[in-house]
């Protein structure tokens, strides 16, 4: 019986974007707003403009918000390693985690296996409404962040 030939390797070269299941850009770990647009800036089609205007009304409705890419996914918060939000691409929307979002009135709509964790997910030609999303990263910025 013959081996079977393995395909070769893909080398990625510097500056290429991997996209991971769903659509998630992989991005290395990394602290600062630096890595944050990097994962921004690498998230194709409709989820890019969606990611893009996310971390705008983040900014503006938390000022002085820390930001860090961790598991391929961009983080919020207010201290140190405490975040109170993080979203990541999906094959057919943007989800949005609140950490303490059971705290949040009203409630964002998704719930969770974790009773303080809520969701928003945010697909395609559904516009979200951003006033209510900045008021709960408002609300969000003020409660204690998950260590993680």
């Amino acid at each position: 019986m013959a081996k079977s030939a393995k395909a070769p390797k893909k080398t990625i070269q510097p500056g290429e974007v991997v996209l991971l299941s769903g659509g998630n850009p992989q991005i290395a770990k990394g602290y600062g707003d630096a890595p944050v647009q990097a994962y921004i800036a690498a998230t194709p089609g409709w989820k890019g403009e969606v990611v893009r205007r996310l971390d705008a009304l983040i900014v503006q409705a938390a000022p002085g918000v820390r930001k860090a890419v961790k598991w391929n996914s961009p983080f919020y918060g207010m201290e140190e390693q405490h975040w109170f939000l993080s979203f990541h691409c999906m094959t057919r929307y943007v989800k949005v985690a609140f950490f303490r979002g059971a705290e949040l009135d009203p409630l964002p709509p998704g719930t969770s296996k974790q009773k303080d964790v809520r969701y928003l997910d945010i697909h395609e030609n559904k516009p979200f409404h951003e006033a209510q999303f900045a008021d709960w990263v408002r609300q969000a910025s003020r409660l204690p962040g998950e260590k993680m």
